[in-house]
């Protein structure tokens, strides 16, 4: 079994899970065989392993940074948000069940052992596994049956490296706070700490660097410059969406509540004939939007509720009258049909809801939760399209007999008879070159853009910036033995 090391944030959304796909990668490229383990993740952008399973969105990023497959291992316990309140409970990628966060407190203490059993698979296939913590161990209230941050770290007894955000300010109380909280025995665990998000000339940092040395003790690993071409990159916080300034025509993104999966709008803000516009609640949907994109939801009964307090409806049937397009995916899809039927009080207490009416399907929610990796073919042109399902639900309807997806031949989706509103279950389509161009060139785009490939170079762009700015050969030295 190999070594480990832990990178855990000084506050939430400074980076780690950047840094951790980054570091995979370039000791990938210096020969060593890395894996990626996260022992808890919040999040509702979801991958589906080959296992059968789902994980957070980064591990998936960070599996690939590896060269490996994603599975289930590397992200053992998952909660995925479904009100201000609660959450879905993933366990080793199968879901559990529905907690608080008042049960999720109480459960901690029964998820240690899956979270270690997987973390010793995970870390006995590397030379070198690199663990990501969640959100910050200075959140001392959570500390009790810890097991995404300290808790972990020394049940595993793998050594923590500290990462500070400088671009929001005050790094310095960042990290010498965090120290400060922690108790002795947790703030033994770290041996080193890193500083992320730059800009500018770093050695105007070197007398900071030193004041955190000296309140801490810790040896600094080096500061890393922001990353320009990190939004090029699957992101996992919907904090993170931002619109995209393009060409040609213009996707417009009503961001829900509870959006789910949204990186499939990655490949699309990667096209330079492509504007994709997030927008936010209490704006409208713009008048010259080409094409109305409806993303995936953790809650779709919840976010159609949401999607009509923005008047974002109303705003829906304009945009068609006008001409323009729509497009559903999953929660987006079961959206746009006449109603939502939930009897078993899976989503809601309501039993029904009524749909946005654009397409003539109806969806009925059941317990089962399709989790699939899918092959299938967009029947327009003929183009193979590699994605995922994952959602429970089943939708059919007279527009499902103008399915444009076939799987296996099964046909998938629905479209209303202009052909200008569609929708379907199947994620991650627009990551597939051939599809993509296919269907921009139908609003008289051009993709001129190798998707898989640019998230390669990328990773390894960021693989080269750590090599650069971070002691490596450091970092190596201060990762410990599996036990």
């Amino acid at each position: 079994m190999g070594r480990a090391l832990m990178i855990q944030g000084a506050g939430s959304n400074v980076g780690k899970s950047l840094v951790v796909a980054g570091l995979i990668r370039a000791f990938k490229n210096r020969g060593l065989t890395t894996r990626p383990f996260k022992p808890q993740n919040m999040s509702n952008n979801a991958a589906v392993t080959a296992d059968g399973g789902e994980i957070g969105r980064a591990q998936a990023l960070q599996a690939l940074a590896a060269g490996v497959a994603p599975h289930t291992d590397m992200n053992p316990v998952l909660l995925k948000p479904e009100s201000e309140t609660g959450s879905q409970l993933i366990v080793q990628g199968k879901m559990r069940g529905h907690l608080s966060a008042r049960d999720f407190g109480r459960e901690k203490q029964n998820l240690m052992p899956p979270v270690l059993e997987s973390f010793h698979r995970v870390a006995s296939q590397a030379d070198l596994t690199i663990v990501e913590g969640a959100g910050s161990p200075a959140e001392i209230n959570l500390r009790r049956n810890d097991i995404a941050n300290m808790g972990f770290a020394r049940a595993a007894n793998v050594p923590v490296v500290l990462l500070g955000d400088i671009d929001r300010g005050g790094v310095i109380a960042q990290m010498v706070g965090t120290q400060a909280v922690l108790d002795a025995d947790d703030a033994q665990q770290i041996v080193g700490f890193a500083i992320n998000k730059f800009r500018g000339d770093v050695s105007l940092f070197d007398a900071g660097l030193t004041a955190i040395t000296a309140h801490t003790g810790w040896p600094s690993l080096g500061v890393l410059s922001w990353f320009q071409d990190a939004w090029k990159l699957p992101a996992e916080d919907a904090l993170e969406l931002a619109s995209h300034a393009g060409g040609k025509i213009k996707i417009a993104v009503p961001v829900l509540s509870r959006i789910a999966n949204f990186d499939d709008l990655d490949p699309l803000t990667n096209e330079p004939d492509v504007t994709v516009e997030m927008i936010h609640a209490g704006t409208a949907l713009p008048g010259d939007a080409d094409l109305v994109l409806i993303p995936g939801s953790k809650s779709t009964i919840a976010d159609l509720t949401y999607f009509r307090a923005q008047g974002w409806d109303i705003d829906l049937r304009a945009h068609h009258r006008r001409g323009g397009r729509i497009l559903g995916l999953c929660g987006g899809y079961q959206m746009l049909g006449q109603d939502i039927r939930d009897p078993d009080g899976i989503e809601s207490r309501q039993r029904s809801v009524e749909g946005l009416g654009l397409l003539d399907i109806s969806t009925e929610m059941r317990p089962e939760k399709t989790l699939a990796l899918t092959r299938a073919t967009y029947l327009a042109s003929g183009d193979q399209v590699m994605g995922y399902e994952i959602h429970i639900g089943q939708t059919q309807g007279p527009d499902c007999e103008r399915a444009w997806l076939d799987i296996d031949g099964r046909p998938e989706g629905a479209a209303s008879i202009d052909g200008r509103i569609r929708g379907c279950y199947l994620h991650g389509l627009f990551a597939a070159d051939a599809f993509r161009a296919a269907f921009l060139k139908d609003f008289g785009a051009v993709s001129t853009t190798h998707y898989d490939q640019g998230v390669e170079d990328t990773l390894d762009a960021l693989a080269q910036q750590l090599e650069q700015q971070l002691d490596l050969d450091q970092i190596l030295s201060l990762a410990r033995e599996v036990a």
